[in-house]
């Protein structure tokens, strides 16, 4: 018996050796320029990715703005994963793209967030007050979360008197550090960032109604330097599929098209 389960062994790694050149010319890489605010679905979504295609994802995080920047000075991103449907567009204009990828993946939703219970009431009643040192927001020129946030502060009025408790991260992802260390008591994030399996995390929390500031369309697409890149295109198809969307509805609070 022992002597048959060396052999069947030997075989087992003769055969894993003769298919390991093959299997790792089939594997691709993809490298992904991910919008801050969806860290944690791209990071759920790389790992089923790899276990059911066999190929590798590559994330890279920040901010929407940036990262168009970065592809327009030659970084070797493969897809873009953005905050807005602005800046895909732009970059499919100027033909950086590969014509037809572009789709929406997700729309986001704005919340007011306090890291602690009992700070942020549920009518946002808390920014009209002002009984607090710092209000953390993301740059509006690069987050589009950061544009909404500034959309929303006017269209209550609150914009000019707040001006200065403003701390402006450079991501979504930095202003939700800035608030959660406790270096500034609230702050406008993505809902997503705070709710996970469908549930939020803790603190307080105002989700703001989408009628106060434009609606936050998240585009995809292909970058035309993997046109050949079969990791790229297995990555999109995975972000079309009807379980991911669903999931990003039910367990992170997008909205999806």
């Amino acid at each position: 018996m022992h002597r048959r389960q060396s052999r069947l062994a030997r075989r087992l790694l003769t055969l894993i050796a003769a298919l390991s050149p093959w299997l790792a010319a089939q594997a691709e890489q993809v490298h992904v320029a991910v919008a801050a605010n969806f860290t944690a679905p791209a990071k759920v979504l790389a790992s089923i990715f790899e276990k059911t295609t066999g190929h590798q994802a590559r994330l890279s995080f920040g901010a929407t703005g940036a990262f168009y920047t970065q592809i327009k000075n030659g970084a070797p991103f493969d897809v873009l994963l953005a905050a807005d449907d602005e800046r895909p567009a732009r970059l499919e204009k100027e033909g950086d793209t590969v014509p037809g990828s572009r789709f929406t993946y997700a729309i986001g939703r704005l919340v007011l967030w306090s890291a602690r219970p009992g700070v942020v009431d549920r009518q946002g009643e808390v920014l009209k007050g002002g009984a607090f040192h710092k209000l953390a927001i993301a740059n509006p020129k690069l987050a589009p979360y950061g544009a909404a946030a500034v959309q929303t502060l006017t269209k209550l009025g609150v914009y000019d008197t707040l001006q200065t408790k403003l701390v402006t991260g450079e991501s979504i992802g930095q202003t939700y550090n800035f608030i959660a260390t406790g270096n500034a008591e609230l702050g406008f994030v993505a809902l997503a960032q705070i709710q996970e399996a469908g549930r939020i995390k803790g603190g307080s929390h105002w989700v703001v109604p989408a009628t106060l500031h434009a609606p936050i369309v998240q585009d995809a697409v292909i970058l035309k330097r993997a046109a050949g890149n079969p990791a790229a295109r297995a990555w999109m198809a995975l972000l079309r599929s009807p379980k991911v969307r669903d999931q990003l509805v039910r367990g992170y609070g997008y909205d999806v098209q």
